[in-house]
């Protein structure tokens, strides 16, 4: 399954540089506006400390986590939706995307320009809103707060914004597991898991999938082809030890077509 997040804000006000945090990839982050014309995709994995014990009780010879794929969007700016600063060739780009991490800069550093001369974030997340709404986008938002080069005694006013944020330093990293994961649950995205000694491997899925559904996320003859699916919970399948610890026990679950994915499940699907 491949949803996107777009990473949007006005210019310098540090998407760029999160992006390059997020993904290590090397995109320019330059102090002037419309650094980046196309936009630039990363493929982000998931922390899940799930997926590390599954495959140690395997034994499997790789994890391979569940990913998010961040697409890196130049800077918005007022009169976007009619077409100022290349504005319709930047929105077309934002609605190409699933949900929208909204960057809002509340660092002060004269060294980088700030498009409206002042560090006001509600005003900038007014603009770029407004931009959105007339360009009839309307997507899942979570606003990040780009504490860059803020000292923990500089006081920072209250902001009350318009949805569900979170703090982040993408210079020196902190908060951005958080804002994976975030970004993850924004999606309404859960995780299953399969496991063996070839392999463990995280999967993901649209939260409310029945299990045919989410062996799509597989291989499609999963869904077409499904019989049915023997799962447990992650934790219980810990808990055993093994497969056939928790076969011995009673605690798989062979479930049909109409079962409900949890988050954490393990499941193996029969075709």
């Amino acid at each position: 399954m491949s949803l996107k997040i777009g990473i949007v804000g006005l210019p310098n006000v540090g998407k760029s540089t999160l992006f390059n945090a997020l993904t290590k990839l090397s995109v320019p982050a330059e102090n002037y506006p419309f650094c980046t014309i196309d936009p630039t995709v990363g493929i982000v994995p998931v922390p899940d400390e799930r997926l590390e014990k599954l495959s140690a009780m395997s034994q499997s010879k790789k994890a391979i986590p569940a990913v998010v794929e961040f697409v890196d969007i130049a800077g918005l700016v007022r009169g976007a939706s009619e077409g100022a600063g290349l504005g319709n060739k930047f929105l077309s780009h934002i609605r190409e995307v699933d949900a929208v991490i909204e960057v809002v800069r509340i660092f002060e550093d004269k060294s980088v320009t700030h498009v409206h001369e002042k560090i006001d974030p509600l005003f900038d997340i007014e603009v770029i809103n407004f931009e959105l709404k007339q360009a009839g986008i309307e997507k899942p938002t979570l606003y990040v707060l780009n504490m860059s080069a803020v000292s923990p005694s500089t006081p920072l006013r209250a902001i009350d914004l318009p949805g569900p944020s979170i703090e982040v330093d993408p210079v020196f990293g902190t908060g951005l597991d958080k804002l994976i994961q975030a970004g993850y649950d924004l999606l309404g995205l859960i995780t299953f898991f399969t496991t063996g000694e070839k392999e463990t491997r995280a999967w993901t899925c649209k939260r409310g999938s029945t299990a045919p559904e989410a062996g799509r996320s597989i291989h499609t003859d999963f869904k077409d082809k499904f019989i049915r699916a023997e799962i447990i919970h992650y934790d219980k399948l810990l808990a055993a030890g093994s497969y056939p610890k928790a076969r011995e026990k009673g605690w798989l679950r062979t479930e049909g077509k109409d079962c409900i994915v949890q988050d954490g499940d393990v499941i193996e699907f029969l075709i």
